[in-house]
């Protein structure tokens, strides 16, 4: 929240430290450094979204109701942190913390593999066509993701996020099909 009104690249501890009450020191005593307080935020992040995406996994036992699944996590996941795109793609935040930065990359690992999977299993059904590589179209679903995440947050957040995404998805699954193949 504090992140998404100032900014994660202008964000200081001392920002921090007002927001939950305690002192810029008591801020430093949990986290020796504003990258070690990032990295902390980092791993929250991905935490959260890892529960999200086997949430997703687990409850879908078709490949195809499994990536509108994935999807419908992330841009969820989206939606409840608003910040979530400028923390990730922060080239100041990224730049200065190695520990961010792989922990983002690893969250995009992830979330990569799990689409993999699915797209994978559309293939063995016959529902994804064959001169579509599945990591190809992971890649992007990936990118349909962030744009539409850019969209909403450069837009003032004037549409709804979900819906959106999900008649894009359809858009693009319909690209990745076979021709007479149910979705």
């Amino acid at each position: 929240s504090l992140a998404d009104r100032i900014g994660p690249d202008r964000l200081t501890t001392n920002d921090v430290a007002k927001e939950v009450g305690v002192t810029q020191a008591a801020i430093f005593r949990h986290f020796p450094t504003k990258a070690g307080l990032w990295s902390a935020v980092g791993e929250a992040i991905a935490a959260r979204m890892a529960e999200a995406w086997q949430q997703a996994v687990d409850a879908n036992d078709q490949p195809q109701d499994r990536l509108r699944a994935l999807i419908t996590a992330q841009l969820r996941q989206i939606e409840a942190t608003p910040a979530l795109p400028s923390i990730v793609h922060s080239r100041e935040l990224n730049a200065d913390n190695a520990a961010l930065r792989t922990c983002f990359r690893g969250v995009l690992m992830q979330f990569q593999a799990h689409l993999v999977a699915s797209l994978d299993g559309m293939a063995r059904s016959g529902l994804l066509a064959a001169q579509v590589p599945p990591r190809d179209a992971a890649m992007l679903l990936i990118s349909l993701v962030q744009g539409i995440a850019i969209r909403w947050s450069l837009g003032a957040r004037d549409f709804p996020m979900l819906p959106e995404g999900m008649r894009l998805l359809e858009v693009q699954m319909s690209l990745f099909a076979c021709r007479g193949a149910a979705s």
